[in-house]
């Protein structure tokens, strides 16, 4: 990802306020999520695929969306429903190596390979959504098993088996996780979350507070589609697109599944807006959205995006000082993204980019912020694409044209 640095010449803001500050803390001290990738491969929308085929297929590349149910959401579906996914929501252990004090002199204990142990740096949940011959595949929250040294999935009988981490992505902040197919005995089916309405009666399942509570379960509907919440992850700033619902969501069920009344996976629960006074806050990353990112991680082990190897800056955070002294923008450019560091040997080096450029369009899609400059890279234009990025320089308007290339390019 692009290295996010702050513009020099002006103080960084003091944030926005009122719910994207709330959304941004929660993130950090409660929750962690991310988003998101917002395509999907039309194979994932094949919905002649049956169910049976998606949990007894040893292809690692194949996920299967399930058609959206008509069934009513009575009481009784949804107990159903959730009965039938019990063994399928697993509770997720990051371990990580702690060093001992030593108390007999100065070198530690790790340098002598003694005195290290694993311990349990927290907990979430995760959801098996894919069952092989030998290996099943499982789903959760990067930030639930960031920073691990090992990983462990507890099983709904109790049961404590290790587990490999087969990918990551910090910005969509989802994982995929691989386990021995002998712990399997059920498979969770993904729906189709763009058919989901206002008010619909979901579900949410995991282990809030750890694994004392595992496979809780919380109900609600949904209170919001298409919610853009402001994150922080170790990847840079996003905007992540998120499920809204009033379904408690707690520490430790993040990873977990959202529901709806039949039982399909049509959400995995990252987030929640933990403030004083608020109340009924949840997030959960759409299955359209993870479904292109997880079948990315199986098959790579990571997602590749375009890379230009910049820092940048919302010009709207600058005052006006810097825009017309040190910018030289005309008066009437107050949105756009400024440049305010390029790596060297770069792609953006070698497109000829210098810091204090300022690109306020790429393409024909106008650009307000560095949000959207990096949801259009990240979204809608591929690595090898050409694009024409226009920018202000020395207060001029030019068009830079570069075919974009991965970081490792």
């Amino acid at each position: 990802m692009e290295t996010e640095e702050r513009y020099t010449p002006q103080p960084e803001k003091k944030g926005k306020a009122g719910f994207m500050k709330m959304a941004a803390a929660s993130f950090t001290g409660v929750l962690a999520g991310g988003t998101m990738m917002f395509y999907m491969a039309p194979s994932l929308l094949d919905t002649n695929t049956t169910a049976t085929e998606t949990k007894s297929s040893n292809t690692a590349n194949e996920i299967t969306v399930q058609p959206a149910s008509t069934a009513s959401s009575s009481e009784n579906n949804l107990m159903s429903a959730i009965d039938s996914m019990s063994e399928a929501v697993v509770g997720v252990v990051n371990l990580q190596q702690q060093e001992q004090f030593n108390p007999f002199g100065s070198q530690s204990m790790a340098a002598t390979g003694e005195g290290t142990e694993e311990t349990e740096a927290g907990t979430g949940s995760g959801v098996i959504f894919k069952k092989g011959k030998d290996v099943s595949y499982i789903v959760t929250n990067n930030h639930v098993v960031e920073g691990a040294d090992t990983v462990e999935v507890a099983l709904a009988g109790g049961e404590r088996i290790d587990a490999e981490v087969v990918g990551t992505d910090a910005l969509t902040d989802l994982a995929v996780l691989k386990i021995s197919s002998d712990h399997v005995t059920e498979v969770a089916d993904f729906g189709d979350s763009s058919a989901l309405k206002l008010g619909q009666q979901v579900a949410a399942i995991g282990n809030p507070l750890g694994l004392d509570l595992s496979s809780s379960v919380t109900e609600g509907i949904v209170s919001g589609i298409n919610r853009s919440v402001p994150v922080s992850t170790s990847a840079g700033e996003w905007e992540a697109n998120v499920i809204q619902t009033d379904a408690a969501i707690n520490p430790g069920n993040s990873g977990g599944a959202l529901i709806n009344s039949t039982g399909q996976v049509i959400g995995i629960n990252s987030m929640k807006i933990a403030e004083e006074g608020v109340e009924g806050l949840g997030f959960a990353i759409p299955s359209e959205d993870a479904i292109p990112v997880i079948q990315e991680l199986m098959e790579d082990g990571k997602v590749d995006r375009p890379y230009l190897g910049v820092g940048l800056e919302d010009v709207s955070v600058l005052s006006r000082e810097v825009t017309e002294n040190q910018l030289n923008l005309p008066a009437s450019v107050t949105e756009g993204t400024v440049i305010s560091q390029v790596e060297m040997g770069s792609s953006a080096a070698k497109a000829g980019f210098e810091v204090g450029d300022v690109i306020v369009k790429i393409n024909d899609t106008k650009v307000a912020s560095t949000s959207e400059f990096r949801k259009y890279l990240y979204n809608k234009a591929n690595i090898g694409d050409k694009v024409n990025i226009t920018i202000y320089r020395g207060g001029k308007e030019q068009t830079i044209s570069m075919t974009l290339s991965a970081q490792s390019e």
